[in-house]
């Protein structure tokens, strides 16, 4: 008797292990947003497949994702002002909340337990605790002349000692949050620092915060190792310049490269690849591309820089050499190329072809197309090692 009762339980115990999924680690998995669809399909990078799809993240048109430092959820903000946590492993939502009326990104704190999402409606930036998203701090963004709206926010990145940066594209500010000493921030605003910021980014050691300008030549750069120091002009000179283009998809300046003490940063309005000195941040070169570039994505060993384009040029992809400043390839993955993302060491990258349904994985070093995934106008894609990186 006893022995059939053991017996019984092995078999329970059995069948429970086999119903249970499989333990997996999260380092090597991602997500693809599907703009269309309000989903996200997540991919692991090793086995190059997709796991699951998660649905009902609202409007994901302009959708950006940060990650816990944990790296099992990823924190996805949707235009529509929702935002989602996301449990990569059981592939559903954890939870989500409608924190505004249309937001254009955020980021997490550098100890993971804030998540600050940027609002154009209504202006500012809002703050919630990372593990339940209950509302933390609400920072209103400066009211404009009409006294009935406030500015649109952008650039939002975290930044070190637990502090986040961001842009006022309304009135030309730059401001810092900081948060090292509890849940009410410690804001220090900039003034005309330039007309229209329109995105931002901040280097990978924390220290430079750099704002792109929209209504005038050059960027804007913020030292926060001196904030005393104010903000300073970069490409003072150079930015639309005289023969103005039509912009049809303004650049992204996360995806900027910092590589052999160079930066390289794309143009606004023009075909090119800024080129920057990066201890003085003066002007170099400037590389001619293929058409207005929107990515300037940089392999991990900074030797290559992947650039895709805007509209009509964004069935092509050109590859960089970042010591001859050559285009050592261009590539034609298919129509409406959006985004690109290295794995984390850097044997493979991945872009979303919007136009062609399908998402594809190429060989860097051989310049060589692996494999594709079929998605639903795929956009955005974001790894998990993204939590360990300051400014993602």
């Amino acid at each position: 008797m006893i022995r059939s009762l053991l017996s019984l339980t092995a078999c329970v115990l059995l069948l429970s292990a086999c119903a249970q999924p499989p333990l997996r680690g999260t380092g090597d998995l991602g997500v693809v947003v599907e703009r269309a669809t309000g989903s996200l399909q997540i991919i692991e990078s090793a086995t190059r497949t997709a796991l699951a799809r998660v649905e009902g993240l609202g409007d994901l048109s302009h959708a950006s994702v940060v990650f816990s430092r944990d790296q099992r959820y990823a924190y996805v903000f949707g235009r529509d002002g929702g935002l989602s946590k996301v449990d990569l492993l059981s592939a559903r939502i954890d939870h989500r909340i409608i924190q505004g009326g249309n937001s254009i990104g955020g980021a997490i704190s550098q100890d993971g337990k804030l998540i600050a999402v940027s609002n154009y409606e209504p202006g500012g930036v809002k703050v919630f605790d990372a593990q339940t998203l209950e509302p933390v701090a609400d920072i209103p963004a400066t009211p404009l002349p009409d006294g009935q709206k406030r500015s649109r926010v952008v650039g939002l990145v975290d930044a070190p000692g637990q502090s986040f940066v961001f842009s006022l594209f309304d009135t030309g500010e730059i401001w810092t949050a900081d948060f090292s000493q509890g849940q009410t921030p410690r804001i220090e605003r900039f003034t005309a620092i330039g007309r229209q910021p329109y995105d931002a980014l901040i280097t990978p050691d924390g220290r430079y915060y750099m704002a792109g300008l929209f209504g005038e030549d050059g960027m804007a750069q913020l030292d926060l190792w001196h904030p005393e120091r104010g903000v300073k002009r970069v490409l003072d000179h150079y930015g639309r310049g005289e023969a103005r283009l039509p912009v049809y998809k303004m650049p992204h300046l996360e995806g900027w490269a910092l590589a052999d003490q160079q930066a390289f940063v794309p143009a606004v309005g023009h075909h090119q690849v800024l080129v920057l000195d990066a201890r003085s941040w003066q002007p170099v070169d400037a590389v001619a591309v293929a058409g207005q570039p929107v990515f300037v994505t940089a392999r991990p060993d900074g030797r290559q820089l992947w650039v895709n384009f805007a509209y009509p040029d964004n069935d092509r992809v050109q590859v960089i050499d970042t010591q001859t400043h050559a285009i050592i390839a261009d590539l034609r993955p298919g129509p409406g190329v959006l985004h690109m993302e290295f794995t984390a060491r850097g044997d493979q990258l991945w872009l979303s072809a919007r136009d062609g349904g399908e998402v594809q994985v190429w060989d860097p070093y051989r310049l060589e197309r692996l494999s594709s995934l079929p998605a639903l106008s795929p956009s955005g894609i974001f790894f998990s090692s993204r939590a360990h990186k300051p400014g993602y």
